[in-house]
């Protein structure tokens, strides 16, 4: 491996010590290793560290899944200095005519299990206005599909389809743990079948104009999995019209009837933003169906009654992080 790097260090003109192999610097002005963040993927062995200097990253980035335990950083500490950006949209043609689809319209694809990020921002800043042609407007800033990913004061931009939190394949473990972390999106902008917990996060429901403006999210938990998304100690903040956004709606995937979305809001500040029976259908399946709860959530957009399923105290103590996360393995990355 070490040859290897080194061969690619003389071919780029980058510097490389003797420590490279485990850990690579990314710098756009060419002071690190490599200027691009895919180059250090690629040259990080599992269980190494990307480390990427302040700047903005124009590139559509996969993290494989043989690149276990990798972890990728922003070296200022703060998100906003580090973006990794594209502008994909599901509708955007590629060269050969097709178009790229949901999955193939993210920034980022980590399939890797063991993966952190942390002090950086992922973005998809696909724009509908100036792509009217684009009716397909779902535009991925990250998709992940491993077990055990930690996200630590990362920021997630986009509109519709924002972060897809899923699986590796139907019945695979997928838990992955949000700390800090700032999202944006309007329509399903957390969506998928992972097991995922938004522990202290700032979520922000864009304003589209319309009614309704969107759904926070959109899970598609698999019938057989206990827990799918948590959302704890958390503060959703909107510029959008009063009652004009959902909590959250099921999505059943190609109609699937074993899909059964599974979200708690808890302890959670609420705009008014939040319609007063914040769940809703999808594709002909009703929310009703679907394992939606609150429990002592705050703000103007909280309350309860027969629309807002709430969880009983007892209840409460087991749609806990670290309930969510514990798995088989007692993993739990919660601090």
């Amino acid at each position: 491996m070490f040859t290897t790097l080194l061969l690619a260090s003389v071919l780029t003109g980058a510097t490389l010590c003797p420590s490279a192999a485990a850990n690579v610097v990314v710098a756009e002005d060419g002071s690190g290793n490599y200027r691009t963040v895919q180059a250090g993927i690629d040259a990080v062995p599992a269980g190494g560290t990307v480390s990427v200097k302040p700047g903005t990253y124009r590139e559509v980035i996969t993290v494989p899944a043989a690149k276990t335990g990798i972890t990728l950083r922003g070296t200022t500490g703060k998100a906003a200095d580090v973006v990794v950006d594209y502008d994909n949209a599901s509708g955007t043609k590629k060269p050969d005519g097709t178009t790229y689809g949901t999955t193939g319209s993210a920034t980022a694809t980590i399939a890797a299990n063991g993966f952190t990020a942390s002090a950086l921002t992922f973005r998809n800043s696909f724009d509908r206005k100036a792509h009217p042609e684009i009716t397909a407007t779902q535009a991925v800033a990250v998709k992940t599909t491993g077990d055990r990913m930690v996200f630590d004061n990362v920021t997630f931009l986009g509109h519709q389809d924002t972060l897809y939190a899923d699986t590796a394949a139907v019945g695979t473990a997928g838990r992955q743990y949000y700390r800090a972390c700032a999202i944006s999106g309007d329509v399903d902008f957390l969506f998928g079948r992972a097991t995922a917990v938004f522990d202290r996060a700032t979520i922000t429901a864009l304003d589209r104009g319309s009614s309704p403006n969107g759904y926070l999210t959109a899970a598609s938990t698999r019938r057989t999995t206990a827990y799918g998304f948590l959302i704890v100690g958390s503060k959703v903040l909107s510029p959008a019209a009063s009652a004009t956004f959902y909590l959250g709606r099921p999505w059943h995937p190609g109609g699937d009837v074993d899909a059964i979305a599974q979200v708690v809001v808890r302890e959670t500040v609420l705009p008014a933003a939040i319609k007063p029976t914040p769940w809703t259908d999808m594709s002909g399946f009703s929310w009703k169906d679907a394992r939606f709860a609150e429990y002592r959530n705050t703000g103007p957009g909280a309350g309860t009654g027969t629309d807002r399923p709430q969880l009983t105290a007892a209840q409460a103590a087991t749609y806990t992080a670290q309930h969510y996360l514990a798995g088989g393995d007692g993993w739990n990355p919660v601090h």
